[in-house]
């Protein structure tokens, strides 16, 4: 329920004096259980199209968005989405594992590059409370400590490779700090190291080699098998995947695959069918390896999986080691379950010396060589390094890995609503009185277009922000903006209603709905009881064109003021003669009424920041009856 016109932040005419300092947060909100989830692209690298190694991450260019709005002074102070290094500072990249040198330069060219490789854990910590960004290849832990050691400074993580489970992502998130990787410069590489691995594996290459260096020459023990007319499963079926099944289809090789996200028709259109996890392992000759490494895939490849193969089947992994049981495959190559392997990765890197699986006679070993060519390095480089300048840049990476992801065109089409999202979000707490707390938030889309054909997770995000750093210690960025208002128990849902607007503009406009609070201005709250506001966008600005039960149309730029006043003459010029006095520019004012000579709101939207000299004497024209000042 609201406030009287009396409790409200200034109330006139018998308002005397106020201790609010106009610089201060307003007070801190209580919130209740969560509905708010956090989702971030999803990790299964087996779902990402095909593409080549040429590639190169694209960019959405965030900071580009909040210049919509390039003339008012709000933009470069309260619009960064990623909390974009400002280009008179020369950014810290610490470079913990070895790095092409095209990437290391491009790095230099942005910012100050320091290489320190073999880094302990300790060691790691120290160095990088003084860090923006942080580049590692797969031997370099990236935990929670290392966030909290970073003390909030740290701003972009970046893998030089495709695998993310050397990275807490959920400790990245909760401090704000983007995780970025490089899915698609190593691609080839690594499906060219899988296929050496097969064939390799299957003429006993390296065993047959061994031999002939020690002396000996034994062509009857190392007979081989044919890949032709065999039967590959390629289990996780991604980049790497689909490259491996192409090149083992031009083997004469019969090909299946098995990923749970993976489009059939992208599967079909390269002649590879895909099947069940048990059909796959249990009717192939050859089974190569290449999902991520999740909780459902750790040790997938166990006792029990191996009991399922065919008998004599060979496996062959080039994506990570955890997704094997290594106990278990020596276990089933001494049995004959498994005839063969051919391992590139391990649970262990390196492992042990003594290690049963690397010293068995039907294992052929590599050390991680998947991406290591030199094409595949130069181009992790650059695209780690294009990755993570963009960052520092206020960019978001189409590689990123733990924010919610727009295609560019998208946000395009969305930047003007990215400002209104975020200023609404921020006009919404003010409105709320300290002490009652924000328990739900509603944010009504309205839209010509079909719910399908509208994504608004970037929008909910800038609302979200809007609504939680003004009241929050913690910066709220683009990153952890969902995971902040789970951790809080704000509840925000969404609501889409399909109007008679063209569809050319993705929305209309953004109504976000306070309930169960009370106002610091009774004129924002409606019959229902809700605290209500709306805005949109005209000629590329955001506007307000609604509080509570008011139609306004004010321009959201620097500050406001909201006076509910007696409707009558001469009170736009009574207003405007004290901020001009007091030299405050008016950049926008609008007035709304219910009925001809009874009440109204008037908006007025100032560049500068009244003093509380200026609003005393506004709270004192006898015809207002509440006001509010909301800083932008």
């Amino acid at each position: 329920m609201a406030s009287s016109s009396s409790n409200s932040l200034f109330s006139s005419p018998h308002f005397t004096s106020f201790n609010r300092s106009f610089h201060s947060k307003p007070p801190l909100l209580s919130f209740s259980t969560s509905s708010v989830s956090l989702n971030p692209r999803p990790l299964h690298s087996s779902s990402s199209s095909s593409s080549s190694s040429s590639n190169r991450c694209s960019f959405i260019p965030l900071r580009s968005v909040l210049k919509t709005l390039e003339s008012s002074a709000f933009v470069s102070q309260n619009s960064d989405l990623l909390d974009p290094t400002s280009p008179n500072d020369r950014s810290t990249i610490l470079v913990a594992e070895k790095l092409g040198e095209a990437g290391l330069e491009l790095l230099r060219s942005f910012g100050n590059v320091v290489c320190a490789y073999d880094l302990s854990p300790e060691e790691l910590c120290a160095k990088i409370s003084s860090c923006d960004a942080l580049i590692v290849r797969s031997g370099t832990k990236v935990n929670r400590q290392v966030f909290e050691a970073a003390k909030g400074r740290l701003k972009v993580v970046g893998r030089a490779g495709v695998g993310i489970d050397n990275v807490d992502l959920q400790a990245a998130t909760e401090f704000g700090c983007l995780v970025v990787n490089a899915p698609t410069a190593n691609t080839i590489a690594a499906a060219e190291h899988g296929i050496a691995l097969l064939t390799s594996m299957a003429r006993n290459v390296a065993q047959a080699d061994a031999s002939m260096k020690a002396g000996k020459w034994e062509r009857n023990k190392y007979v081989g098998v044919s890949l032709v007319g065999k039967t590959l499963a390629v289990m996780g079926f991604g980049k790497v995947g689909s490259e491996v099944a192409r090149r083992a289809k031009g083997l004469g090789m019969q090909v299946i695959a098995h990923d749970p996200y993976a489009p059939v028709d992208r599967a079909r259109a390269i002649g590879v069918e895909l099947v069940s996890f048990n059909q796959a392992i249990s009717t192939a000759d050859f089974i190569s390896l290449h999902m991520p490494l999740t909780p459902t895939t750790s040790k997938v490849f166990n006792d029990d999986t191996f009991g399922l193969m065919k008998k004599g089947a060979r496996l062959i992994n080039v994506a990570r080691g955890g997704v094997i049981d290594e106990d278990a495959l020596v276990r089933a190559l001494d049995s004959g379950a498994v005839a063969q392997a051919a391992l590139d990765v391990f649970v262990e890197e390196p492992p042990p010396k003594d290690s049963k699986l690397v010293q068995h006679k039907n294992v052929t070993v590599t050390p991680h060589l998947g991406a290591s060519t030199k094409e595949a390095q130069e181009g992790v480089a650059i695209e780690i390094a294009e990755a993570v300048v963009g960052a520092l840049n206020g960019e978001l990476s189409a590689t990123a890995v733990n924010a919610p992801m727009v295609p560019p065109e998208v946000l395009s089409e969305l930047a003007p609503y990215v400002v209104l999202a975020e200023k609404l979000g921020r006009l919404a707490v003010q409105l709320v009185a300290g002490g009652s707390g924000i328990k739900s938030v509603k944010v009504v889309y309205r839209s010509g277009r079909a719910p399908d054909d509208l994504d608004t997770r970037l929008l909910r995000a800038m609302i979200t922000k809007g609504i939680i750093e003004p009241i929050s210690d913690s910066h709220i960025n683009l990153v952890n903006a969902d995971f902040t208002a789970k951790q809080k128990g704000l509840r925000i849902s969404e609501e889409r209603v399909l109007v008679d607007a063209p569809p050319e503009f993705p929305v209309e406009s953004i109504q976000i709905v306070v309930s169960e609070v009370e106002s610091k201005f009774a004129s924002a709250v409606t019959e229902k009881g809700e605290v209500v506001i709306e805005g949109k966008v005209k000629y590329g600005v955001p506007h307000l064109r609604r509080v509570g039960s008011f139609d306004v149309d004010v321009s959201l730029e620097g500050n406001l003021i909201l006076c509910r006043q007696v409707d009558q003459p001469g009170m736009i010029g009574q207003v405007g003669n004290i901020l001009g006095e007091n030299n405050v520019n008016v950049n926008f004012m609008s007035v709304g009424r219910t009925l001809r000579r009874k009440r109204a709101i008037m908006a007025i939207g100032m560049d500068e920041e009244p003093n509380k000299d200026t609003l005393k004497k506004i709270g004192q024209v006898p015809a207002i009856e509440e006001f509010v000042f909301l800083n932008l």
